[in-house]
């Protein structure tokens, strides 16, 4: 058996590329760096580095998390009294096709606020492992309530509340229980992934499914249902999120000096995710302008959630090493989830509170008595005419007869 070494330019420098011959197989590598038994000069601050990610890295993702939900959760806020503030001047409102909330500057300030809290949140998966992370963002949704009911008189009825704690919990639960994402560290493995034929089908369905809601389903349906623009939201949702993982791997791959600018992926993906983006203002800005935050926000995670994770289920083929508990543990919290969209969904129009319930009721003690009827000497007239009545004889009673014998 012999091996061959064949350089493509002739030299051993970085970013070299190397074919290995060993009978008919051929290997193509790239040199990254040379070898040599000095220390790097840089060797202190990978040391460095690698230290605070070791001691801090939790904290530091744990706070970055919280930092997430708390701008997500406040600019749901800006937004919807940007779109107020737009039906307030009278000019065409978002659900009808206007776009006049791009000229205000509150609503400016919300795209901000989330674009840092995403940003925030993609640094958090970064320190901290996604089981810690994504339960976090159940916090926007409490958030986003809180600021509703202070900011913008909105109020949820106590079947509302209990609805928001059970979709919270059972996106807790069912993040908790989801398997293991598998590392994919250069985009030639994330192409392969990308390519499959499962994720293809999925995809495709996911496609579709929109365009059917898009063009069909919301120009009937959208004004009336909350979730028809919510769906399309959170759908669209779980593009961006494969688009921006995809592209985190392609940064940290140009960074390790991997080719990564002549492959078609990265641009793919970015245009992937400004479509995305731009679909998902639309219709948020949509929902956020007919309906209450405080119902909006929650389903969109829920139902973001749970779509993010069956897609990157199937991306990455997870289920080969769900075990029984977490099977169990994923379908308790998604049938949770659905339980808690009911409520939120079906009785919201219901006048239901924390006092109306029967065991708030406090006991005050005997009702007062009724206040006697006092007749006023002005109606002597009626009295005169109910004594009339009274001594009347009714039809029915017959004339007693008295005969007297002489």
């Amino acid at each position: 058996m012999e091996l061959r070494v064949a350089y493509t330019n002739g030299s051993c420098e970085n970013g070299s590329l190397v074919s290995l011959y060993c009978s008919s197989q051929e290997v193509l590598c790239q040199i990254v760096s040379g070898l040599s038994p000095g220390v790097p000069s840089n060797a202190t601050l990978i040391s460095w580095q690698e230290s605070v990610r070791k001691n801090y890295g939790f904290y530091i993702g744990l706070g970055l998390a919280i930092l997430s939900s708390f701008l997500i959760g406040s600019s749901v806020i800006f937004k919807k009294k940007g779109l107020i503030r737009l039906v307030a001047t009278g000019a065409t409102r978002a659900v009808d096709g206007g776009y006049g909330y791009l000229k205000d500057p509150m609503w400016w300030v919300g795209f901000a606020t989330m674009s840092a809290g995403e940003v925030a949140n993609f640094g958090a998966y970064a320190f901290a492992p996604a089981t810690v992370v994504t339960p976090l963002g159940a916090l926007s949704v409490l958030i986003s309530a809180i600021f509703s009911s202070y900011c913008l008189g909105e109020s949820l009825n106590l079947l509302g509340k209990l609805g928001c704690a059970i979709c919270v919990a059972g996106s807790t639960v069912m993040v908790i229980h989801a398997p293991k994402e598998e590392k994919v560290t250069t985009v030639v493995e994330m192409t392969s992934k990308m390519k499959d034929t499962g994720f293809v089908v999925f995809a495709v369905l996911l496609v579709v499914l929109c365009l059917v809601l898009i063009f069909i389903v919301a120009p009937r349906y959208g004004q009336r249902n909350i979730l028809i623009y919510i769906i399309i939201c959170s759908v669209i949702g779980s593009f961006s999120v494969t688009a921006v993982k995809g592209l985190g791997i392609t940064i940290n791959n140009f960074f390790r000096g991997l080719p990564v600018v002549r492959h078609p992926l990265p641009y793919i993906l970015s245009l992937i995710l400004g479509l995305s983006i731009i679909i998902q203002v639309n219709f948020l800005n949509r929902a956020l302008d007919i309906f209450n935050t405080s119902l909006v926000f929650p389903i969109y995670y829920v139902l973001f959630t749970t779509v993010v994770v069956v897609s990157s289920i199937i991306l990455f083929k997870e289920w080969h090493t769900m075990s029984a508990l977490d099977i169990v543990g994923t379908l308790s919290g998604f049938v949770s989830i659905i339980l808690g969209v009911f409520m939120l969904h079906a009785f919201k129009d219901l006048d239901v509170s924390q006092i109306s319930l029967p065991h708030m009721h406090k006991n005050t003690g005997p009702a007062p008595a009724p206040e006697p009827t006092v007749i006023k000497l002005e109606d002597k007239n009626v009295l005169v005419d109910n004594i009339e009545l009274a001594s009347t004889p009714s039809p029915q009673q017959k004339p007693k007869v008295f005969m007297i014998n002489s």
